[in-house]
């Protein structure tokens, strides 16, 4: 398997706007307890989600299947505290120990250097505007704010 690199693909952006103020939005996000009720695609559940909030930190969040395989990763890179967050993806074991993408019979998903940066911008009004910005690089994800 030919492994790719951040700089070989493009990046996702997704925005979205809550009705809910930034404190409570960055809470969703970094509180285990809610991010069981919101982590994964439709139809996957989070039943196990582990959380050392701190730059450095992992994060081990099981993402189950329909079909009850399950998927674990995660690692803190930055956080500014109610503005950012830049983490990495991987596979691990439930141990936490990474794995590849092949022992979950899935092939050309890893990319080296690729990271997740999420924005919180308070738009007033009890509103916040969520910037998720996915297979960024670690140089460009210092920058973005």
């Amino acid at each position: 398997m030919t492994k790719k690199t951040v700089n070989e693909i493009e990046r996702m952006v997704v925005t979205r706007v809550f009705d809910a103020p930034r404190e409570l939005v960055w809470k969703a996000w970094t509180d285990p307890k809610y991010v069981m009720q919101w982590w994964g695609p439709k139809g996957f559940t989070a039943p196990v989600c582990k959380m050392d909030f701190r730059v450095g930190g992992k994060f081990l969040c099981c993402m189950r299947a329909p079909d009850g395989q399950e998927f674990w990763n995660g690692e803190y890179h930055e956080i500014v505290l109610h503005e950012k967050i830049v983490s990495s993806m991987y596979f691990s074991d439930p141990q936490e120990n990474k794995v590849e993408p092949a022992h979950y019979g899935i092939e050309h998903e890893a990319i080296d250097g690729a990271h997740d940066v999420t924005i919180f911008e308070d738009l007033g009004n009890g509103q916040t505007k969520l910037t998720l910005i996915e297979n960024e690089t670690r140089e460009n994800a210092k920058m973005l704010r």
